[in-house]
């Protein structure tokens, strides 16, 4: 990109929200930001553009974008320059950081990190298939619990590469099934709402109708009405408390029950994930330009997934083992 009067910028990704009219950040009521934009724009993206890179094209990287990015840079690297952090705060552009973006991706370590996530969804799901057998009533509901978590991970791989309406939208309802999946197939287990017994079959009925029902209303919500950050993340902190109380409160009574010190890994799983969560709360400027507090989030995800996935093996060969002896 040719910009008068500023250096070469390194490659690496930041955020530039193509097809939403988005709430403008600090950043972008900056008069140099503003300046930049319109500098960059007349120097590169005239008759005769700039060219762009084909891993950049490929990813919807466009003139006006390249010139966003290029001066979220410049304007942060000028202030940075003249005063230290502390004096000079780093600020958001577009509502999101600064980021350095690498293969045209805008937020790599995130996209990295939901790898992992799906990583050990996929090895989840394979332990799942190899050690509990295909009778076991439950076996269906916890393969399902993958396929929501590898769907949810997908998406915000893609959401992480490229910001754009549709893929926010994508991540978000792709989040929230993953969410409200767990709380639907948690009191199936603790309830054993599986066994062929007339009145939890109709329970099940209803509980799966419910739940089909409020993810279509949450969906239209968001769709229809409003765009609304702050009820989604309500509405699926909600959501998840309910599932961890449920989770944990099974965890103790089984511990009582059986003795067995796996029983309690439910509880701690929780509380794994309650600190992790804590990333999320303690937002600050991206380390080097490339790890932010949310990316840390899903990094603290990885290890929960995987002992999770333990636990149930675990439980459901237990509980598969108690119901032949029975037999």
């Amino acid at each position: 990109m040719r910009i008068r009067g500023s250096p070469a910028w390194q490659a690496a990704a930041v955020l530039f929200f193509l097809s939403r009219v988005a709430q403008a950040s600090l950043g972008d009521r900056l008069p140099d930001f503003k300046e930049c934009l319109l500098v960059c724009k007349e120097a590169n993206c005239g008759d005769d553009p700039t060219p762009i890179p084909f891993h950049r094209r490929i990813l919807l990287w466009d003139c006006p974008a390249e010139c966003d990015y290029s001066c979220q840079h410049v304007v942060t690297d000028k202030r940075l320059a003249r005063d230290p952090p502390y004096m000079q705060p780093i600020y958001q552009f577009h509502g999101k950081w600064p980021f350095y973006r690498f293969l045209g991706m805008q937020e790599p370590f995130s996209v990295i990190f939901s790898l992992f996530n799906y990583l050990a969804h996929d090895w989840g799901m394979t332990q799942l298939r190899e050690r509990i057998p295909a009778s076991y009533p439950l076996r269906k509901y916890y393969l399902g619990f993958g396929y929501f978590g590898l769907a949810s991970w997908i998406f915000s791989m893609i959401f992480h590469t490229r910001d754009f309406n549709v893929t926010e939208k994508l991540d978000y309802f792709a989040a929230g099934a993953s969410v409200l999946y767990g709380m639907y197939f948690a009191p199936i287990r603790v309830f054993r709402l599986d066994k062929k017994d007339p009145v939890k079959q109709s329970i099940l009925r209803f509980w799966t109708a419910l739940c089909i029902l409020l993810y279509t209303l949450h969906v239209l919500y968001l769709t229809l009405w409003s765009w609304d950050y702050t009820y989604n993340m309500a509405a699926n902190v909600t959501v998840g408390i309910i599932q961890n109380l449920l989770w944990s409160v099974f965890s103790y009574t089984q511990y009582k029950r059986s003795g067995r010190l796996w029983s309690v890994w439910p509880g701690l799983i929780v509380a794994w994930i309650i600190m992790a969560m804590s990333f999320e709360l303690l937002d600050f400027p991206p380390w080097k330009g490339m790890i932010d507090a949310h990316s840390l989030w899903h990094l603290g995800t990885v290890g929960p997934t995987i002992w999770w996935y333990n636990f149930l093996v675990k439980d459901a060969q237990e509980d598969y083992a108690g119901t032949r002896l029975k037999q």
